[in-house]
């Protein structure tokens, strides 16, 4: 007995680049919180990037992907920069805080921007996408909403910032163009890696990193790139805001495998969300 595979239908298929950034991007950002606590943030992700920019690299090379114009290697490096920037903050406030709080804070915030861009420059999305935006961001909202009477968690100031450096590589790497999604996330890699390499450099954070912490950051690198490569065609193939807020559902992963793993507490405000998120998914994906 055989089993026929139907093709994804071609106006599914940005939502199904998405989705996949979605699941391995919640891993790969659970894998650097646990990472992270175990050694200093930016030469965690410094190591990270390491395996992001070798992986893609060598992938790119050996399926002869056509090389990048001046222009995409320049958005790719600027993109890159931005994001790696904000994965250390967020790897650090991740470290510091608590996981199911500090990631869709910078979901949201990363989400919202380039959302907002792409209204101006793709034009207003239509009423159904536009009502699976609200739904997800207020799914997102409710996955990070403090508990009462526990405060405002530790690490959100980063989180923050992080969510800047989200989508800034967001709005860069859709600059980048239709090029090689492979080459636009090794060049981007590059970047991430110039800017936490030469924080590690100079800032004096150099130092032996333990066996089990490096072999989490080499996963960690490789599902992060692939969640990267995965979000890139996304945009290069549908719409960036539609990309962004299904790809910026990844703190549910995150939350999950806090729960699961960390024992994390599980609110049914964060339990609603997720449902509410999972909803959207559907209305902007068609």
């Amino acid at each position: 007995m055989f089993i026929t595979l139907t093709p994804i239908a071609a106006q599914y298929l940005p939502a199904a680049y998405s989705l996949t950034a979605f699941g391995v991007w919640g891993a790969s950002d659970f894998l650097g919180g646990v990472g992270a606590r175990r050694a200093n943030a930016f030469l965690f992700t410094a190591i990270v990037h390491v395996s992001s920019l070798i992986a893609v690299g060598a992938l790119a090379s050996m399926i002869g992907e056509p090389f990048l114009g001046k222009d995409s290697v320049g958005w790719s490096l600027l993109a890159g920069s931005m994001g790696g920037f904000g994965l250390a903050l967020f790897y650090r406030a991740l470290a510091r805080g608590n996981m199911g709080l500090v990631a869709p804070v910078a979901a949201v915030l990363g989400a919202a921007i380039p959302t907002l861009a792409s209204a101006f420059s793709e034009g207003f999305p239509s009423y159904r996408h536009l009502l699976g935006f609200i739904l997800a961001g207020i799914g997102v909202w409710l996955i990070s909403r403090t508990e009462v009477g526990t405060g405002r968690p530790e690490g959100l100031g980063m989180a923050v910032l992080a969510g800047i450096g989200f989508a800034g590589f967001y709005i860069c790497s859709h600059r980048a163009g239709n090029a090689s999604a492979l080459w636009i996330g090794t060049f981007s890699r590059l970047g991430s890696l110039l800017v936490t390499g030469g924080i590690v450099l100079f800032g004096r954070h150099l130092r032996v990193v333990p066996a089990p912490v490096l072999g989490t950051a080499i996963v960690a690198g490789i599902l992060d790139i692939a969640g990267s490569v995965a979000f890139i065609r996304a945009a290069q193939i549908g719409r960036l805001d539609a990309a962004v807020v299904l790809s910026s559902l990844y703190p549910a992963v995150t939350v999950l495998l806090a729960r699961v793993f960390l024992h994390e507490h599980f609110s049914r405000a964060r339990t609603i969300g997720m449902v509410a998120a999972l909803a959207a998914v559907p209305m902007i994906a068609g």
